[in-house]
């Protein structure tokens, strides 16, 4: 077990600097790309990579998970995933290829066609590095995979930068894309040792199907969903209304998802690894919990009271619709974190059908709120993120306790304390800061530091778990 740890910390240290890495330069490009384009660019790129989205699940269907969940994966199993992951790749390309038309028929822009023809290549590109990508993943090789992932970030960001300083407009967004996954199959080739035999065996895919299958549902569904409001906006709205929340949602997701990233991508082959081992398993869980809860409820206070400030500060002021409906996905943007580690137990112990079922009781929740977007509005929809939020977690947490042994209220009580403190810190902040008035650079610092001083120490006086969890490792990773 303290091999298993040994290997899991360093993981997690080399993705985590990975995640920064890549989020620090993502972010930068985004800053600069949003000042040379327009919000009508990202819409159009926002509607295409809807349909990108869902067809990408269909090049692994489930097998890449089935690899790392599975204890004991032979030659034959990697080259036949590897040579069906091509196989699908170049179909994919085919399909979206000639659905161009459709696609640009259901969004009644002309505009989408040769954007969507380019696009579609993407799927064959990629397909030549996702069994390289799961096997490092696997091998808890994250020092590579940072590595590769850093280098391909940093360049595609470089040129689409200069080729929006050139005019080519949503081309620039669309070279970002496929250079990216260009650069990553250079350089990922280069640096495994991993090469495929001239082998493929139905038997040795049926083998991982077991598994893969209600997982590649389970995808499906997820991915779907995931990407209807683009869709349904897109549809009902002009590419500057999906652009803002493009926008909002990805600066949202941006810092969620890395806030938890690193912990989130090493947490599925480690509790894989120890699945047998129940009590070490919850130790595991429950500490893992206490660290995403400190850490995510601190970052959707920052992004809640410097919403202002930091969309008009780095994007400019043509895109100060994306205000509103930031603030009101970072009241919701507890609930990827939390659920990532949920679905993270069902999975690691080779949970699929649980977990398939789990995603349909909360698709059903989400359709509901899709279907308020339809009817309402933007408005609306988004305020019925957050309840969708609160139920989809719930669910998530009851089924990964009943997984595992552990009582619900064990997982909802650190959610809870950190839901209060960040609100109790939030809300005075925001009216003590209104009668402030500075430049928005000065009004970040001011707003960030009272913040964290006051979260700091709230979590410090009263001795939160979440808090020591940190502290802990802190110190630990310090000696």
């Amino acid at each position: 077990m303290s091999n298993i740890k040994s290997k899991g910390i360093q993981a997690f240290i080399w993705d985590l600097i990975g995640k920064v890495g890549i989020h620090a330069s993502s972010f930068i490009v985004m800053i600069i790309l949003a000042r040379l384009l327009t919000p009508a660019d990202f819409g159009l790129i926002a509607m295409i990579m809807v349909i990108v989205g869902i067809a990408t699940i269909f090049s692994d269907i489930g097998l890449g998970g089935a690899i790392i969940q599975r204890r004991r994966v032979l030659q034959i199993h990697y080259s036949s995933v590897f040579f069906f992951n091509i196989s699908a790749g170049f179909i994919l390309t085919i399909l979206t290829f000639f659905s161009a038309n459709l696609i640009a028929n259901f969004y009644k822009n002309t505009e989408l066609i040769p954007i969507v023809q380019t696009i579609s290549t993407l799927f064959t590109i990629s397909s030549f590095h996702a069994l390289q990508i799961v096997i490092l993943r696997k091998e808890l090789n994250y020092k590579l995979l940072t590595q590769v992932t850093l280098i391909a970030s940093i360049s595609s960001g470089i040129i689409g930068v200069v080729l929006a300083f050139l005019d080519f407009g949503v081309w620039s967004l669309v070279a970002q894309i496929l250079s990216r996954e260009l650069i990553t199959n250079i350089i990922i080739w280069k640096k495994t040792s991993w090469i495929p035999s001239f082998a493929f065996s139905f038997k040795a895919l049926k083998q991982l199907w077991g598994y893969g299958f209600n997982m590649f549902l389970s995808g499906v569904i997820d991915t779907i969903y995931e990407k209807l409001d683009y869709m349904l906006i897109g549809k009902l709205f002009s590419p500057s209304i999906l652009g803002f929340f493009h926008q909002a949602k990805q600066l949202n997701l941006f810092v969620i998802k890395y806030s938890s990233g690193s912990l989130m991508s090493v947490l599925f082959p480690v509790l894989s690894k120890i699945q047998k081992d129940i009590f070490y398993f919850r130790r595991v869980v429950i500490k893992s919990l206490g660290i995403i809860c400190f850490i995510t409820f601190f970052i959707l206070g920052e992004l809640y009271i410097t919403a202002d400030e930091l969309i008009v500060g780095l994007f400019g002021n043509k895109w100060e619709a994306s205000i509103y409906y930031f603030k009101i996905l970072a009241l919701s943007g507890f609930a990827y974190p939390i659920s990532a580690l949920m679905v993270n137990i069902l999975s690691s112990r080779g949970k699929s059908k649980e977990f398939l079922k789990l995603e349909i009781y909360k698709k059903i929740i989400q359709s509901i709120n899709l279907y308020i977007l339809y009817l309402y509005g933007i408005d609306t929809f988004l305020y019925g993120l957050i309840i969708t939020s609160i139920l989809a977690t719930s669910l998530n947490i009851k089924f990964a306790t009943n997984e595992i042994g552990l009582s619900f209220i064990t997982i909802i009580r650190p959610i809870i304390i950190s839901t209060i403190i960040t609100t109790t810190v939030t809300i005075p902040i925001v009216f003590i800061t209104d009668f402030i008035h500075f430049n928005d650079f000065f009004m970040i610092i001011i707003k960030s530091l009272l913040f964290m001083t006051f979260y700091i120490a709230i979590n410090w006086i009263f001795k939160v778990k979440s808090f020591e969890y940190i502290m802990k490792q802190i110190k630990t990773y310090i000696k």
